[in-house]
């Protein structure tokens, strides 16, 4: 929020219900989407690896969210990746995507199953179909936390993402990680970059459902 009330405590009532009338910019992320082209550049001894990689993500809406008089709409999401032609898991994230209307505020969440969290945000107005996030290292409010292997071989100063989406029922991300690598002088830029086709639409909210409001 860009201002902190002094009722800290009171939640805003009444409010929407329907969170996919309500994602603002995140609209354009609620799904199940597939992409196939995705490029991953990331550090290897003395010279980059370049992965092609196949990847789903599927983005719900949750229910509306307060903190106090702040109400936030988001989406859960769980992005899976996997080498072409393989089926062992490449990566794996969890996270949500969340924006609050009042101040143009967006959040993105992530947690990765090697031992890694990252909190990004970034602002926008209701009508973007472009945004962008960033969390960087030692910051208290968009941060990121690491094992202490992570931290001492593959150290993230910072993380920005650019998100745009398409006039085709699609969007399309770019990922820039910069790390710093252990026995290397100069900070790594680890990017990942696709684009999404929608597979499937999304699920309404579970108070959006009760309330008939489902399609």
């Amino acid at each position: 929020m860009s201002e902190i009330p002094a009722d800290i405590f009171t939640e805003q009532d009444p409010k929407d219900i329907d969170t996919l009338a309500n994602l603002g910019p995140l609209r354009g992320l609620a799904g199940v989407w597939e992409g196939t082209k995705g490029l991953d550049v990331n550090p290897y001894f003395d010279t980059p690896r370049r992965q092609a990689y196949i990847e789903r993500i599927e983005a719900q809406p949750i229910d509306p969210q307060s903190n106090g008089p702040q109400t936030l709409y988001g989406l859960r999401y769980h992005v899976h990746v996997v080498k072409p032609d393989e089926t062992e898991t490449y990566h794996d994230q969890v996270g949500y995507w969340l924006w609050e209307p009042a101040t143009g505020l967006i959040m993105h969440s992530l947690t990765i199953p090697r031992g890694q969290v990252v909190l990004a945000m970034g602002s926008a107005a209701a009508d973007a179909t472009k945004f962008e996030v960033e969390a960087v290292r030692g910051s208290t409010e968009n941060g990121i936390c690491s094992t202490p292997f992570l931290e001492a071989a593959f150290r993230t100063d910072s993380f920005k993402m650019s998100v745009t989406i398409n006039s085709d029922d699609s969007w399309s991300y770019f990922e820039d990680t910069v790390l710093k690598v252990r026995g290397q002088d100069e900070p790594f830029h680890h990017t990942d970059r696709n684009t999404l086709t929608r597979v499937a639409q999304p699920t309404p909210n579970p108070l959006a459902r009760i309330d008939g409001r489902a399609d």
